[in-house]
């Protein structure tokens, strides 16, 4: 009844519902990063899939907030898109979340790499919120979902997780 496929599925529907409103109402704000975000956090896995949501959750924004940082002390040239894969590897490495690395690179060069839609000096604070809020969005539907379908599973009697 609640295959691990179906529950994928429907999480992925209401992110990208959630996130397509987002970045069609929002253009200006660099929504698209939520987008890719929402999509981003939401687990396939079938066992520990709200841990690897939380764990997506945690390095997507240690990735957000390091290009952050090094965008703000001197800009994304290329030494400090250097600096800040070496330091996001070293964070993912102390908070014990080695495995999601790759994605908190990803995300530093989302917000490092990327031309900017908009020459503003603010743009780089946009797009880390962006993928931010987007990771809130992914993350509280991961756990959300977990305690509607462990109710679901409970009412009819169903294997709980």
């Amino acid at each position: 009844m609640l295959s691990p496929v179906l529950i994928y599925l429907l999480r992925c529907l209401v992110g990208f519902s959630i996130g397509y409103i987002l970045y069609t109402q929002l253009v200006h704000f660099e929504f698209f990063w939520a987008f890719l975000s929402i999509i981003l956090v939401i687990s396939p896995e079938e066992n520990d899939s709200k841990r690897l949501s939380i764990e997506r959750f945690k390095s997507n924004f240690v990735g957000s907030f390091i290009a952050l940082l090094c965008i703000l002390i001197h800009g994304n040239s290329l030494l400090m898109i250097v600096i800040g894969i070496i330091l996001t590897i070293l964070t993912c490495r102390l908070f014990r979340i080695m495995n999601m690395a790759r994605v908190a690179i990803v995300a530093l060069l989302i917000i490092m790499v990327q031309p900017h839609q908009e020459e503003l000096s603010y743009t780089p604070v946009l797009r880390f919120a962006a993928v931010g809020i987007g990771c809130f969005i992914g993350l509280t539907i991961v756990v959300t979902s977990s305690y509607v379908i462990r109710f679901i599973r409970r009412q009819y009697g169903l294997p709980v997780e």
